[in-house]
């Protein structure tokens, strides 16, 4: 029977600060990189370190790559490594340098060690080092300042993205300078401001916070009091089977980007790329999509890399760089780095006049009106494709009763296009209060009401904490759709 001391369990905060991704550290001291190391990608320019960039409050190196020929006026992108990398192992790995080639941007390499962080981590977790004005966030500020005087760079077209503790820190700094960056990339990352201590470090990577998308919005709103400028574009990459930093802190930086850009969390578009990838992207009232979230299916901790020549290919595999799908590819994309605006939503408008009746313990009934040129329509519950149909109508069946479920619907043109989907309805179907189970945690598992990792325990779903994975702790959890159950003690 599974039982182990909560020591044992519970890694040490500094630890959780993203530590278990590192891979063997290439460097220790942000002095130290080889700045001749050829990159993966074939790449022409010049890869240096640039010292004396101007106040440097969190003590870090700053490296840099720019493409032969970079004319002023180029968009700037600042790529942070994770815990014992070195701005070298992401300039090697990562595959921006192919980008900043083909499209013609310059790249700004922050570089941390370890006499900032014992294991070499951005302090993505510390109030002190990760806020407007201050410590690391400060630093990369003032490197963004320096790479615009040396390479003339637009500053209206300035990025960030981040692995791991650097994209946390990525996240942080949307947060804290969203003047100074139009967009951002948290890969295998945290919300902004998830944690404000060391301590609170853990609970970020493991499990739900339990905040509602105000909630994290506000600690965005919070970074910048009276900012009332425009929000960064934000892409969110994550593996859904990253335990590490555990895929409900993607669902979390969704709720709060789009609670910024104030849009719905329903995804308007929905399509599959390679690696067994899905993106979703959240478009704004104009359109125009401001939050992506790609989900790589079974991938780990780690930057989704994919070596090769094509379009779409990129980076070199090594620790912590996996190959599934060329994340900077699509992040490029989505930024409108290769020479467009980014991506647009394509196909057919969303149909109008979507409801949604209950019809009967188990089932909806959802009508909508036609769509000229549609050909097919896809039907979804929560944001996953539940049918499709050629009709306006559509019965949706097997459902729990007593649950309330969101629906929305596209139309599919001639060539399979998927459009815009409408707006998000509701329907509750009828039926007594939600089921509650009071089990051990052991049993829980068992019956497959919740997932156990490292020893602890987490609700199927919620992903609620429940602690340690044994027969002496006991929980009530409440099923409030399928396959979905929230922590309910004392409240059943």
């Amino acid at each position: 029977m599974p039982l182990r001391p909560a020591a044992a369990t519970l890694l040490t905060a500094a630890a959780l600060a993203l530590s278990a991704a590192a891979p063997a550290p290439a460097t220790a001291d942000p002095t130290a990189a080889d700045p001749t190391a050829a990159a993966a990608d074939a790449s022409t320019g010049s890869f240096q370190q640039v010292t004396g960039f101007g106040p440097n409050p969190g003590n870090l190196g700053m490296y840099t790559y720019t493409p032969a020929g970079l004319p002023a006026g180029a968009p700037l992108v600042v790529a942070l490594h994770g815990c014992l990398q070195s701005a070298t192992d992401y300039y090697r790995n990562s595959g921006w340098t192919k980008f900043a080639d083909q499209y013609g941007f310059a790249v700004v390499f922050p570089q941390t060690g370890s006499s900032n962080n014992s294991l070499s981590c951005f302090n993505w977790f510390d109030a002190t080092k990760d806020s407007r004005g201050a410590g690391e966030a400060e630093s990369v500020a003032e490197m963004v300042s320096k790479a615009k005087a040396l390479y003339g760079s637009d500053a209206h077209r300035v990025f960030v993205t981040g692995l791991s503790a650097g994209g946390g820190l990525a996240a942080d700094l949307l947060a804290d300078y969203p003047d100074v960056f139009a967009g951002g990339a948290i890969d295998s990352g945290l919300p902004a401001h998830c944690a404000t201590t060391q301590g609170a470090a853990s609970g970020c990577q493991n499990s739900d916070q339990g905040l509602t998308p105000a909630q994290w919005g506000d600690k965005v709103r919070a970074a910048y009091p009276g900012y009332t400028g425009p929000w960064p574009r934000v892409a969110i990459w994550q593996g859904s089977a990253d335990t590490v930093v555990r895929p409900v802190n993607a669902t979390e930086l969704r709720d709060q980007w789009t609670n910024v850009q104030g849009i719905g969390r329903q995804p308007t578009t929905t399509r599959s790329l390679p690696g067994g990838t899905t993106q979703e992207l959240y478009a704004d009232a104009a359109g125009r999509p401001a939050v992506a979230l790609f989900t790589v299916s079974g991938m780990g901790h780690g930057l989704a890399v994919h070596p090769g020549s094509g379009a779409d290919q990129c980076g070199a595999t090594g620790a912590y760089f996996l190959d599934t799908v060329c994340s900077g590819y699509y992040t490029a994309q989505f930024w409108g780095l290769d020479g467009g605006t980014g991506p647009t939503t394509p196909g057919l408008p969303a149909p109008a006049g979507l409801t949604a009746t209950p019809a009967g313990a188990g089932s909806v009934t959802l009508g909508w009106q036609a769509v000229s040129g549609a050909a097919a329509y896809r039907v979804y519950r929560d944001g996953t494709q539940v049918g499709s149909t050629t009709s306006p109508t559509f019965t949706d069946t097997g459902l729990a009763a007593g649950t309330t479920y969101g629906y929305g619907v596209a139309a599919v043109d001639t060539t399979g296009a998927v459009g815009t989907r409408s707006a998000t309805v509701t329907a509750t179907t009828p039926g007594g209060a939600p089921q509650c189970f009071t089990a051990t945690n052991y049993d829980q598992v068992v019956a497959g009401r919740a997932t156990q990792s490292g020893g602890l325990t987490y609700a199927l779903g919620s992903g609620q904490n429940m602690g340690l994975w044994n027969i002496f702790v006991t929980h009530t959890l409440r099923q409030t759709g399928p396959g979905y159950y929230v922590l309910a003690d004392g409240q059943c």
